[in-house]
């Protein structure tokens, strides 16, 4: 028996999209598995009433990238059914009609481990304009990736990926919060992984949406990053400082 893509949305509090992006994303899903990571509002009442879909439950919100780790636990510990880990974020930024694209160019190539979303690899009209400072650090990470890490990559951050399931094993996750994804980037390329990127179109519809806490200001968010970013490649045996890689002494969130 062939194995399936597994479509995983991280959800906390998204009473107002849940519904219509799982509609669209049944339209185009193998199988649905959705992470409520202790939803307050009615997220969790809205889910029961779904069928065909598997949910995993966190009493308590735990962070954006422990939602992802329990998708690549349960994905790891059921990859006799999934090749693949497709991530989709559930704020309607994301098009579902993407999803047969990214399963098929997964397959399609079998030495691809990641195949990463990015909103600045292609303009597509009508899209929207980022936030400032969500653009500005955005850039800065990114190129501190390239730089350290040998890749090529343009969006360290979107949410919409395909991951080999045979891969996520390696990975080690240990920060639950929105630096995660760049723990992956240090990791994957500790492990020597193929990353090629994917266009889809830059969608925001909420720019006024809280990271929470002191990561709602952009400096200390991007020191969060950068810290995240140099204990893993301290781990990796890759130590850089931020400020030792950045040579555009112009970029505002690098003095």
């Amino acid at each position: 028996m062939s194995r399936k893509a597994l479509i995983a949305l991280p959800v906390f509090n998204e009473e107002r999209h849940v519904v219509d992006v799982l509609t669209e994303v049944r339209k185009y899903a193998e199988e649905i598995l959705v992470i409520d990571d202790g939803s307050s509002d009615r997220t969790p009442e809205l889910l029961e009433a779904l069928s065909g879909i598997i949910v995993i439950t966190h009493p308590e919100n735990r962070g954006y990238g422990a939602a992802l780790k329990s998708a690549f636990d349960f994905a790891v510990a059921h990859q006799d059914e999934y090749d693949l880990l497709i991530t989709i974020d559930c704020d309607g930024q994301h098009e579902p009609a993407l999803l047969p694209e990214l399963v098929q160019q997964m397959r399609e190539d079998a030495k691809v481990d990641i195949l990463s979303g990015s909103r600045y690899l292609k303009s597509y009209d009508g899209a929207s304009i980022p936030p400032e400072d969500r653009r500005q650090i955005n850039v800065a990470v990114t190129r501190r990736i390239n730089e350290q890490l040998g890749f090529q990559i343009t969006d360290a951050f979107c949410g919409l990926k395909a991951y080999r399931t045979e891969c996520l094993s390696k990975f080690n996750v240990t920060d639950l919060g929105y630096a995660m994804p760049l723990q992956l980037w240090v990791q994957a390329a500790a492990h020597e992984m193929k990353i090629v990127e994917f266009p889809v179109p830059l969608v925001y519809l909420e720019e006024e949406r809280s990271f929470g806490g002191s990561l709602d200001d952009a400096i200390k968010r991007k020191a969060y990053y950068d810290e995240v970013l140099d204990r893993e490649m301290q781990a990796a045996g890759l130590a850089c400082c931020a400020t030792e890689c950045c040579d555009d002494r112009t970029d505002s969130f690098c003095e």
